[in-house]
């Protein structure tokens, strides 16, 4: 018979094991001696010990599931219940127990984790709902596109919740991406009317502006031009394939009206500016008449003057006050020695002047003799009032007087 601590093999050959429970029977053994015997089953026992190590560490180390671990275990389990081995049984029972806690501590542990995930996978998934209803009532078409499309990958790249709250958030994302959708689609279809109703505004304009082109009324069709310029910008843009078409044409029509005013503005400018400079010699000429000593003269070469003025063209607006002011004074010198000459040969009007003049001082000389009296009377009241009366009519009379010294009196 041999033994070892945890087992031994009787005189037929029978292989016990130790436990907590007493000997177990492991076997029967004819084809050895006994010590082959135990150590044959020692050896299934180091077998199970590597095992369950092996299982212990990926129960540990890897992601190895509950359902797989468990079935891991009840397998160990059997082997080890089977008592088949010789060797510390119930130390590996022991282990295997350990490690059924330590996987429902793991399933535990993950399915508060999924838990976690699923939480925060409902929050983000609110989060990304909330965003797309609100982006659903942008009018910044291209930014709010791009970024619902964005939000669709994030939502892919989140795990799905229970069916109901999936189906719900997503349908609330969905509604929100397809109002989005639904008001873009409007506002295009809107734009593109309006656009349509430019490019029919725009090809009138267009057809008045080339009608326009050859006219040499420059005033009216110049300011005709800027209305159609105002109207171009009140009417929008067209679609982008006719607008610059468009435009194109407008402006060119432009061009050819206002080039060809400008060339001809430029030989009028160049014509004015040789005006300009005959009536500046011609105002020099007419100012040398100056001062008037030979009133006919100087009114017959003024005249003369006057007509080689008229037959020259216009000036440039600008110097033509300056230019005509120049004839003027001379003109009104010439004038005034006239009304001078006229005052000086007219009888009648010299004899008016005599009798005025006459009439003022017979009336100056009555007021003095007047004051005279009431200052003989002691009256001194009556006195004052004719002198201020008297100061009246010889300001009259000293100014009859100088009129009259102009016709030589």
């Amino acid at each position: 018979m041999s033994s070892d601590p945890w087992g031994r093999v009787d005189e037929t050959g029978t292989v016990y094991v130790r436990t907590a429970d007493g000997e177990k029977v492991v076997g029967s053994w004819q084809a050895g001696s006994p010590d082959e015997a135990l150590a044959y089953f020692e050896r299934k026992y180091e077998g199970l010990v590597v095992e369950i190590g092996l299982l212990e560490k990926r129960v540990r180390t890897t992601d190895l599931s509950s359902k797989d671990a468990m079935a891991a275990i009840d397998h160990l389990r059997e082997q080890v219940d089977a008592h088949h081995a010789v060797g510390d049984l119930d130390a590996l029972r022991a282990r295997l127990d350990k490690l059924v806690e330590l996987v429902d501590k793991r399933r535990e542990e993950r399915k508060a984790q999924r838990a976690r995930q699923s939480e925060e996978a409902r929050q983000a998934k609110e989060a990304l709902v909330v965003e797309a209803e609100e982006l659903a009532q942008s009018d910044q078409w291209r930014a709010a596109g791009e970024r619902l499309r964005a939000l669709v990958d994030t939502w892919k790249g989140l795990p799905r919740l229970d069916r109901k709250s999936d189906d719900e958030l997503w349908h609330r994302f969905s509604h929100a991406r397809s109002a989005f959708s639904k008001r873009r689609k409007q506002h295009f279809a809107q734009l593109d009317a309006q656009r349509e109703d430019a490019r029919r505004v725009k090809e009138q304009l267009v057809a008045e502006a080339e009608a326009l082109s050859g006219s040499t009324d420059w005033g009216p069709t110049a300011a005709r031009y800027r209305d159609l310029m105002a109207q171009w910008k009140a009417a929008g843009r067209a679609q982008r394939e006719h607008e610059e078409e468009l435009w194109n044409r407008f402006r060119s029509a432009q061009d050819v009206f206002f080039a060809a005013r400008s060339s001809v503005f430029a030989e009028r400018d160049a014509e004015q500016a040789e005006n300009l400079k005959l009536k500046e010699e011609l105002a020099g000429e007419a100012e040398k008449l100056l001062p008037i000593t030979d009133l006919k003269a100087a009114r017959a070469a003024f005249r003369a003057i006057n007509e080689r003025w008229e037959a020259i063209g216009h000036v440039p607006r600008d110097a033509r006050p300056k230019v005509e002011g120049r004839m003027h004074t001379v003109e009104r010198a010439i004038q005034e020695a006239e009304e001078a000459e006229w005052r000086r040969t007219n009888p009648e009007a010299r004899a008016r002047a005599e009798g005025l003049t006459g009439q003022l001082q017979a009336a100056v000389d009555k007021l003095k003799g007047q004051i005279e009296q009431a200052r003989a009377q002691g009256n001194t009241a009556k006195a004052e009032k004719l002198e201020r009366e008297l100061e009246g009519r010889q300001a009259l009379l000293d100014q009859a007087l100088k009129g009259l010294q102009e016709f030589g009196g």
